[in-house]
């Protein structure tokens, strides 16, 4: 009976998220005084991107939203970012994507962008 309740505990998570991330190209779970939610939103921009960000300790359900987060495995909970509705990771993941050069890609990809001159 405990696994029925864990998977419905994670089926409720994927429906929260779901919601906030369905049908945007680019989304940001975020808490405004984390330096880390602050560098990826900075980089996401430099590509010209406006990622729908959601400021965890701003908006109402934000404690729920940060526990649905955490129970689809996001380990910290913010950033968390989402690149056409899939899930790519916070920090680490998306600073990797940079360095290989295929953050571009993807959100050429989501919408999020539709062209980028990677030389500088």
């Amino acid at each position: 009976m405990a696994s029925n309740t864990g998977a419905a505990n994670r089926n409720n998570s994927n429906n929260i998220v779901g919601r906030l991330v369905e049908q945007k190209p680019l989304v940001i779970f975020s808490r405004s005084n984390c330096c880390m939610s602050h560098t990826m939103k900075t980089l996401i921009r430099s590509f010209g991107a406006n990622p729908t960000v959601y400021e965890l300790d701003e908006i109402r359900n934000g404690g729920e939203v940060e526990r649905a987060l955490q129970q689809m495995g996001c380990r910290p909970s913010v950033p968390a970012v989402f690149i056409g509705q899939e899930y790519v990771g916070g920090a680490s993941e998306v600073m990797s994507l940079n360095l290989q050069n295929k953050l571009a890609t993807l959100l050429i990809r989501a919408g999020a962008i539709w062209i980028w001159n990677g030389s500088d």
